[in-house]
């Protein structure tokens, strides 16, 4: 006999529609930027009109910007809900980014206008919510609502880096989002670090060799 939850082999819609239709209203969430040497961790949470078609929706990494960027508008009209929440850069370094983007998720969560039944949660740590959940390793791409939830988390991430660059345009927040490139890290030896950075990470603090954090990330679609 099949067990309820066998996901194995499903694309990402079936997979969303085994669940939503044991557990009742689903949504999926993920995070953006939890490497990152400057900005915030930012969650967000999404709960898919299942009546509705959301075609080149997958993890949020293996699209380029202008595919994101659609992608985003498509989910912000087609929804029936989502939100989004962030964790600033003083309490990343308080709580670490792991714990943050936790925090982030509840927050984002906790803002939806249509309350979810059941949660889809990237990754292998539970945010700690007292909804029934499930948590995918590799979520964003095995399903598609952890997958819009990770469009919906980074492209809002990027445009909060984007209007950080407004702020300290010394930095190149617009270009590499926060992410410990080689200009991203001479910009820190020059100019130290600004209100939103990191203080924690190495390449930030001033007394450790820089490291590039994001070692092996695509920049465009890094998380």
């Amino acid at each position: 006999m099949r067990n309820m939850f066998d996901d194995s082999g499903l694309d990402a819609a079936s997979f969303d529609a085994l669940f939503r239709e044991r557990t009742g209203v689903l949504a999926g969430v993920d995070e953006a930027g939890r490497g990152p040497l400057a900005g915030p961790v930012v969650a967000a949470a999404v709960v898919l009109d299942p009546a509705a078609e959301y075609p080149g929706v997958t993890d949020s990494k293996k699209m380029k910007e202008a595919a994101r960027t659609a992608a985003y508008e498509m989910i912000s009209a087609r929804a029936l809900a989502w939100a989004w929440a962030a964790v600033e850069a003083d309490e990343v370094d308080r709580l670490n980014p792991l714990h943050a983007a936790m925090k982030a998720m509840r927050l984002a969560v906790e803002k939806l206008a249509v309350k979810p039944e059941f949660l889809l949660v990237d990754g292998n740590y539970s945010p700690g919510i007292s909804i029934p959940l499930k948590t995918v390793v590799k979520g964003d791409y095995r399903s598609l609502s952890i997958g819009a939830a990770s469009i919906m988390a980074k492209v809002t991430r990027d445009r909060i880096m984007t209007d950080m660059h407004q702020v300290y345009p010394q930095y190149g927040f617009d270009k590499h989002k926060g992410y410990g490139t080689a200009v991203h890290l001479k910009a820190l030896v020059e100019h130290g670090p600004c209100p939103c950075h990191r203080l924690t990470f190495r390449g930030v603090r001033q007394d450790e060799a820089p490291a590039v954090k994001a070692e092996g990330f695509d920049f465009d679609a890094g998380r």
